[in-house]
């Protein structure tokens, strides 16, 4: 039988390479909750795009923005506490960091996806309010020659001195 000897490392080292995993384990974990957020969040600005008032849906659109400025924070802590994982750890990666890695991938795509998508339903949605302005515009009875209208240019002070 032959052993492979591994290089033994130091009691400091291994804590270093403890709480870097552990840190970049941790972080990991809050972008995928906050990636988990952020797609609940689109899903509901999709249903509140087509139903909800302007206030809502900006409302749910600054939401969205916050989310993904909290994510975009955590992911420039997160690349160099990777590189930093990657020069500690020599070893194969960590199962559960691999699937981490791998389920915030799948996560990012989603919300992609998602978000695109919200934003084509946003477009259709103004355009469809453009169209509804306009038609306002056009419309012959709000113009100021209509006879439905009240004449704005007459005189609206009588002089009863006489």
């Amino acid at each position: 039988m032959t052993s492979i000897n591994k290089p033994v490392i130091s009691e400091s080292e291994l804590t270093q390479r403890v709480a870097v995993l552990s840190r970049f384990r941790e972080l990991l974990i809050q972008q995928r909750d906050r990636f988990r957020s952020y797609l609940a969040v689109l899903d509901k600005q999709q249903s509140i795009i087509s139903t909800g008032s302007a206030e809502t849906v900006l409302a749910y659109v600054e939401l969205e923005e916050s989310i993904a400025a909290d994510i975009f924070s955590i992911q420039k802590v997160i690349e160099p506490l990777e590189l930093m994982y990657h020069q500690v750890v020599t070893d194969p990666p960590v199962e559960e960091i691999s699937t981490l890695k791998s389920t915030l991938e799948n996560l990012k795509k989603q919300t992609a996806i998602q978000s695109k998508h919200n934003r084509e339903l946003i477009s259709a949605r103004m355009e469809s309010i453009r169209n509804e302005i306009n038609e306002l515009k056009n419309n012959p009875f709000n113009k100021s020659n209509s006879i439905y209208r009240a004449d704005t240019h007459t005189a609206s002070l009588i002089d009863i001195r006489g």
